[in-house]
């Protein structure tokens, strides 16, 4: 009887599961309204007048207040502060109220509209180099809406990610963590595979809308937000019966001088930049790239690449188990970022002189492969190389590195783009081979990183070849 009464609600394998299913849901919808332009551009460059630098501009300015205002630190102290469930709530709240009014700016009640009037009137800024945000004169006033909408859904889906995976740690610590963490992400990337299908099928339904797919996701981040608030009311429940959130090392401003003078934290966060911003910005651009290259409809080439994020999805746990118990972390490392490499020149010259749709495949195939390496490797090896005392601090730091090249290169690929293609208009007539060569040179700079790090681990003795498991 006495331990009956003692049994905890996360001691339940029923309610853990469903914690984490709630919890899982509402980053698998996240992930869907990230990417549910990204395989429209062309459609939108026909329907709404976005040209190559406007969707840069659009793509980067999801992380555009995570990068120039900090709010990815202030949302961990957030967290560290309020706890769990206000923080998943706060931000469920933050990632519709964005979604709301991106869908605003693509939707037929934006235009003739007084923020239409506003928005052609205003943030008209000339594309300098102190030009830090992702408005510039001419571009449309659509998509500087969008964008102020896409700039608040990034706070919201970063506080989202940090929150979900302190809540999994709090219903699983010394239960099936890493699992948990592993099929929770898995099932975040499927939600970006289920978009690369989805979003065009709903927006070639007739009548053809862009803002048809973007009103669907608004919905699932409805849905989403209750899973939230069910999540809370659970969480509630468990706090009732004693059981405390193990925090991360908060971040700590007198840290950052420490951070920044070690060699060890400069080569993992110049690695993470390096590579995420070779795979994300791609992302928002592979559709396009494979309707031109291969004379695809938006659909057609969302069926080819939704292997990317579903593959990458299905390897990523098995990666994950073969670090624990073999190692060769550094290792894996440079295998991703040859395979990336190899991927990205495929798709600049192979791809284009054969149209093959087999060459495609594989190459998507393998890009994925890389994708599941390198985050693998990547993320477990930091406290090897970082002392636990700065962890904290320094993974913040390097969250908002590799934020600074998600909100560059997006647009740095879109201004490339339309510049290696004068004159050209039709937006299924781009040549990407320049933009391709562009991702392949982030891949050979991570390539050379990860060299220099393995041979910085095998003098040092870091461990990074080493198994997890001892």
């Amino acid at each position: 009887m006495t331990e009956q009464m003692q049994r905890k609600l996360n001691d339940s394998k029923a309610m853990r599961w469903t914690a984490l299913v709630l919890l899982a849901a509402a980053m698998f919808f996240g992930y869907i309204f990230m990417d549910v332009l990204s395989p429209l551009q062309a459609k939108i460059q026909t329907d709404l007048g976005w040209s190559p630098e406007t969707f840069g501009r659009y793509a980067g300015s999801e992380t555009f207040l995570n990068v120039f205002v900090f709010f990815l630190i202030f949302a961990g102290i957030i967290l560290d502060k309020m706890g769990v469930r206000f923080t998943a709530v706060l931000s469920g709240v933050v990632m519709l109220f964005g979604a709301a009014l991106n869908y605003f700016g693509v939707s037929e009640a934006f235009v003739g509209s007084g923020a239409e009037t506003f928005l052609n009137n205003n943030f008209n800024l000339p594309q300098k180099w102190w030009n830090i945000t992702p408005f510039f004169d001419g571009m449309p006033a659509s998509a500087k809406m969008s964008a102020i909408g896409f700039m608040f859904f990034g706070c919201g889906v970063e506080m989202a990610g940090i929150t979900v995976s302190r809540g999994i740690v709090k219903w699983f610590q010394g239960k099936e963590m890493a699992l948990a963490m592993g099929i929770e992400m898995a099932i975040a990337r499927v939600g970006v595979a289920a978009v690369m299908l989805g979003a065009p099928a709903i927006a070639n339904i007739s009548p053809a809308s862009v803002s048809r797919p973007v009103c669907v996701s608004v919905i699932l981040l409805c849905i989403g937000l209750v899973c939230f608030i069910t999540y809370g009311f659970m969480d509630k429940k468990l706090d009732a019966q004693g059981v405390t959130e193990e925090k991360d090392d908060p971040f700590k401003v007198s840290d950052i001088g420490k951070i920044l003078s070690l060699k060890m934290f400069w080569i993992v966060a110049l690695l993470c930049v390096l590579y995420y911003s070779a795979i994300f910005p791609f992302q928002k651009y592979a559709i396009n790239m494979l309707q031109c290259n291969l004379q695809f409809t938006d659909l057609e080439a969302s069926r080819v690449f939704f292997v990317f994020p579903l593959g990458a999805a299905a390897v990523t746990p098995f990666l994950g188990n073969f670090l624990d118990r073999k190692g060769k972390g550094a290792t894996m490392l440079i295998l991703g970022a040859l395979l990336m490499i190899l991927c990205h020149l495929t798709f600049a010259f192979v791809v284009p002189a054969t149209q093959s749709v087999v060459v495609t495949f594989a190459a998507i195939v393998l890009l994925g492969i890389s994708f599941s390496l390198v985050p693998a490797a990547l993320w477990p090896s930091v406290p090897k190389l970082i002392d636990n005392k700065l962890l904290g601090s320094a993974y913040a730091l390097i969250f908002w590195i590799q934020n600074i090249g998600l909100y560059a290169f997006p647009m740095i690929i879109g201004d490339v783009l339309a510049k290696s293609n004068p004159g050209v208009t039709d937006p299924l007539q781009y040549n990407y081979t320049v933009p391709m060569l562009v991702f392949t040179s982030l891949g050979v700079a991570a390539l050379l990183l990860g060299f220099y790090l393995k041979a910085v681990d095998k003098k040092g003795g870091y461990g990074l070849e080493e198994p997890n498991i001892r």
